[in-house]
């Protein structure tokens, strides 16, 4: 696992749009397959997603050749509504990119068969080559996309009950009244997310301080889904220094110790 930490989210967020823009141009200078990459919602990837809106305007990288799948939606909640994650993805980027509609996969929250979507999501993964990459965030437990603690590290895209402290959470989108976050989402699993080549993980500020401990330090556990990312060959996550405060000294000084070596 690779850390990688910088000074405040603005930086981080910016290490990681250069990253992903750098994977889709290496990936296009070899080959006319697609870039099959993962994506997330969240205020957490906002200033990435702004980057690589940029970087599409300037000419410094294209999603024409991109397929996207994100990583969940809310069960029950109209597309048209504000806080649905298909309102969500259209607002923050892809009505700014070059991302061609026909390219663009997000699970259908209300599908009269929720269980055969998320059967059809995981076979158009795979369909389209599996994830070059996948963007993600950590939620303040520890969960990647909506696999609350105890789910399965084995999971795949499937139907899932959220926690009160998830909709806790999420009722900031929906005006501090938790009766309107929806109590159910379809979400990829925590393997679904690991079969990718690379995955890069968002984490900022001082509340994700205790979910990066116990990733990074703590054992692999189903406990904190986002430790699976500990088993992976290619998985970073991306950090700012309020982020890491839990970290053990050494642990601090390592990861810094590698992002100097390796020219980070």
């Amino acid at each position: 696992m690779k850390v990688v930490i910088r000074d405040n989210s603005a930086k981080g967020s910016l290490w990681a749009a250069h990253y992903i823009a750098r994977r889709i141009n290496e990936k296009a200078a070899i080959t006319d397959k697609p870039f099959v990459l993962g994506l997330c919602t969240g205020s957490t990837p906002i200033e990435t997603y702004a980057e690589l809106i940029r970087m599409v305007r300037d000419g410094e990288v294209s999603f024409k050749n991109v397929i996207s799948f994100n990583m969940d939606e809310y069960v029950g909640l109209p597309e048209s509504h504000p806080e649905s994650y298909h309102s969500f993805m259209h607002r923050y980027l892809f009505d700014h990119i070059d991302e061609p509609a026909e390219n663009i996969h997000i699970l259908n929250g209300n599908a009269p068969d929720p269980v055969a979507e998320c059967k059809a999501y995981e076979e158009a993964i795979v369909k389209a080559g599996g994830f070059d990459l996948f963007l993600g965030g950590v939620g303040e437990d520890g969960h990647i996309a909506f696999n609350e603690p105890f789910s399965s590290l084995q999971s795949r895209t499937r139907v899932v009950t959220l926690t009160q402290d998830t909709r806790e959470v999420n009722s900031r989108f929906f005006d501090n009244d938790i009766n309107q976050v929806p109590r159910q989402a379809l979400t990829v699993g925590v393997a679904t997310v690991l079969s990718s080549k690379e995955v890069v993980i968002l984490a900022f500020g001082s509340k994700k301080a205790r979910a990066l401990k116990d990733a990074i330090e703590g054992p692999m556990s189903h406990y904190c889904t986002l430790s699976g990312l500990q088993n992976h060959p290619a998985g970073t996550i991306v950090c700012d220094e309020l982020s890491v405060g839990e970290l053990k000294v050494n642990s601090y000084r390592y990861f810094k110790a590698v992002e100097e070596a390796e020219g980070c």
